[in-house]
């Protein structure tokens, strides 16, 4: 049977001498698999398209198994993304961290949405470092373990002031905070920030100037509730934190 979908490119890996797998995130069929015959070759008609990160317009042919593809129109290239090492490295974590909270064939707009617009707002040079605190708010919500930001995660109660626990999944009061030993003493806009993002509507994300210590706190909070809650070892992580150092 021969589809045509709206793509974008999310992993690739060589196959053989010649060919390439293209792992693509569609908006009409969720993640599938295609087999490009003979895109290593630099003559080849997928040379240019059978890319990380290529968005564009896709046909192949697929029955059981991986499919094949038979053609590729690109629509965008994000070569700012591509052509620059620290947005290549969130945009790399990005893709590979919706590849393994993802299941093959399962349609869902709202995620292909999500990724494309994270990719077109780091190729107009919003801070990546925010987006990248966004994209995996968002994906919590997409694995189901999204932390308890507004309210007590023990108690119910919405009264301030609070602290972050990662054990208890989300925000403690100050009467159940000595539950958890480790909390962790929010700063005011950090939680904030954690709201935003966990609500925000991904088309009327607008720039967001934020200070590094708050960067920081952010990265760090969701760092810990991943290693805790979602356990997904990412080369694409340890890329991206080694080229955080450098900036």
């Amino acid at each position: 049977m021969q589809h045509k979908v709206e793509g974008i490119i999310i992993r690739t890996n060589d196959y053989g001498e010649t060919n390439k797998i293209l792992t693509l995130f569609t908006r009409e069929n969720g993640k599938v698999a295609l087999m490009a015959r003979g895109a290593k070759r630099p003559k080849s008609r997928f040379a240019s398209s059978a890319q990380l990160f290529i968005y564009g317009i896709f046909i192949y042919q697929r029955s059981t198994g991986i499919g094949t593809l038979n053609s590729a129109d690109i629509i965008d290239s994000f070569r700012d993304v591509r052509g620059d090492l620290k947005l290549t490295a969130h945009g790399a974590y990005m893709v590979e961290l919706l590849d393994k909270l993802t299941e093959d064939h399962e349609r869902n707009p709202y995620l292909f949405e999500l990724i494309y617009q994270m990719l077109h707002m780091l190729d107009e040079e919003m801070d990546p470092d925010i987006l990248t605190r966004i994209f995996e708010t968002k994906m919590l919500q997409v694995a189901g373990v999204s932390p308890v930001l507004d309210r007590c995660s023990l108690c119910g109660t919405g009264e301030e002031p609070f602290v972050f626990s990662v054990k208890n999944a989300g925000l403690l009061c100050r009467h159940c905070q000595g539950e958890d030993p480790h909390h962790i003493k929010l700063m005011p806009a950090v939680l904030k920030l954690l709201r935003l993002f966990q609500h925000i509507d991904i088309n009327r994300i607008g720039n967001i100037n934020v200070k590094p210590e708050t960067k920081q706190q952010l990265k760090e909070i969701l760092g810990y509730y991943y290693d805790d809650y979602v356990g997904v070892k990412l080369k694409s992580k340890r890329f991206l934190d080694q080229v955080d150092r450098l900036y």
